[in-house]
């Protein structure tokens, strides 16, 4: 038996896990909080001193939590900057997150290359706000001085890897972290140092993109560090999902993945087609609205959180009495309405009651979510189990219509440090590796997810019915948008 761990830098915390490297049972957990300032007026800082990110580590990692650990995996928040200059010293804070700042800077670059078509078949993707290539050409028109000065450029778990080898002259990445970049296209498996200067005026050192089961180096100490991932792909690697599996994650916004043997070029700019932890592919698709609408009905109907909401949809029935809510708040992404407002239809005097408005909302987000699967559907993308996640997958309310409205088996997994745990697993499949013990072509099998499985049993055809009724006023409202 080994002993590996893996860490996860999220935006406001980490977490470490240690891991048997042959079970992936969970032996020891650490957790520290990023000592991270809140920007005016609240929320996440957009500009972040990456030394935060070593100090929440060490913190996470203290009272000898890494004793005995032969390799360690790391994984950090997506959509990240760290600009260094020539001697490997940072140029500014490290820029990361949605990043908002950026949105007229992904708008320009959509236009200096010819449109998001040509994006879509360079790398995979067209530039969005928040995105690695959109922040350096916010960068370069906004400060210029700091833009000239960056020489190399990495993203959070890149440079929290090269920090634990000691700052060795190589500096690496991984196939996933790449992919999310757009200046890195998972078809070809190259990097685009035209799109770095398109953004930055000028060329910058990348890092080396190395494969899934590679090792970065050794410390000093012999301690074995991986190619480190996005969060995103880590957590898929955590759960352990393979083909003919998606994941759905309720966030504020939501975002539905799925395995896939191929990178997929959308000419719409919907899928956005990463690379995954394994050497497989990861499109994504993702809709700007999921549980802030359920939010935003719960301030309308006075209810003080999403339980109480839940409770009183429950109170409704599957179609909410003809109640159809198009959840686009902040507009949309897919479909790609950026300026559109969201749309409650079918209201008649027996529908307008608190529980029918309570029902629409959770079914129009999870219709919303079933409109991001198709789109990977139409493409050839098969998806016969879904994974739900975040908290509220664990709402009655979602978990009582989601499997009918998907069209298929959907699993709640049991809350668990999914990215860390995919972390550790990439460093136990990096160790046996170097041992002799694994192929770097097969992952180790680790003990699947504990969780909850839904059928979607009788209540299908009622379940499409409801979805077909949300297709049609979307239709209706918005014709041709999907």
């Amino acid at each position: 038996m080994g002993i590996v761990a893996g860490l996860d830098s999220s935006p406001d915390f980490t977490r470490i896990v240690v891991c048997d490297s042959d079970t992936g049972a969970v032996l020891r957990q650490g957790y520290a909080p990023h000592p991270l300032e809140s920007p005016e007026g609240g929320g996440r800082p957009a500009d972040v001193d990456p030394q935060a990110w070593l100090l929440s580590l060490g913190e996470a990692a203290g009272g000898g939590l890494l004793e005995g650990v032969q390799a360690i995996g790391v994984s950090a928040q997506a959509n990240s900057v760290v600009p260094l200059d020539a001697q490997g010293n940072t140029v500014r804070p490290a820029m990361v997150g949605g990043d908002k700042r950026s949105q007229v800077a992904a708008a320009d670059l959509i236009d200096a290359l010819g449109g998001r078509e040509v994006w879509a078949q360079s790398v995979g993707t067209v530039p969005q706000a928040g995105q690695p290539v959109t922040k350096l050409r916010w960068l370069a028109r906004n400060e210029p001085e700091a833009a000239a000065r960056t020489a190399v450029l990495l993203q959070a778990h890149d440079w929290l890897v090269w920090q634990l080898l000691g700052r060795p002259a190589r500096r690496t990445t991984d196939r996933g972290g790449a992919s999310g970049t757009g200046y890195w296209s998972a078809a070809t498996g190259g990097y685009r140092p035209d799109l770095v200067e398109l953004a930055l005026g000028h060329q910058a050192v990348l890092p080396e993109v190395i494969g899934p089961a590679d090792a970065a180096g050794t410390t000093p100490e012999g301690l074995l560090i991986s190619a480190g991932t996005g969060e995103t792909q880590a957590a898929a690697f955590g759960l352990g999902i393979g083909l003919g599996d998606a994941v759905v994650s309720l966030g504020a916004s939501g975002s539905v993945m799925a395995v896939h043997t191929e990178p997929l070029v959308d000419q719409s700019g919907m899928i956005t087609a990463l690379a995954d932890a394994t050497g497989m592919h990861l499109p994504v698709v993702t809709t700007l609205n999921a549980v802030r609408a359920l939010r935003g009905t719960a301030e309308l109907l006075g209810m003080p959180d999403l339980e109480s909401l839940s409770e009183l949809a429950m109170k409704s029935t599957p179609g909410s009495h003809g109640l159809v809510l198009l959840p686009y708040l902040e507009g949309e992404r897919t479909p790609n309405l950026p300026h559109t407002a969201g749309t409650l239809a079918g209201l008649r005097r027996e529908s307008m009651r608190p529980e029918h408005l309570a029902r629409a909302a959770f079914e129009g987000m999870l219709c919303g979510l079933a409109d991001a699967l198709d789109v990977l559907r139409g493409r050839g993308v098969d998806v016969r189990r879904v994974f739900l996640l975040g908290a509220a997958a664990e709402l009655p309310a979602v978990q009582a219509a989601a499997p009918a409205l998907f069209g298929t088996q959907v699993v709640v997994p049991q809350p668990a440090d999914y990215a860390a745990i995919g972390s550790a697993r990439q460093a136990a499949w990096a160790l046996g590796v170097s041992q002799g013990t694994l192929d770097p072509r097969t992952p180790p099998v680790w003990q699947g997810a504990v969780a909850q499985v839904l059928e979607p049993g009788e209540e299908l055809a009622v379940g499409q019915a409801v979805r077909q009724q949300y297709v049609s006023v979307r239709e209706q409202t918005h014709p041709g948008a999907l």
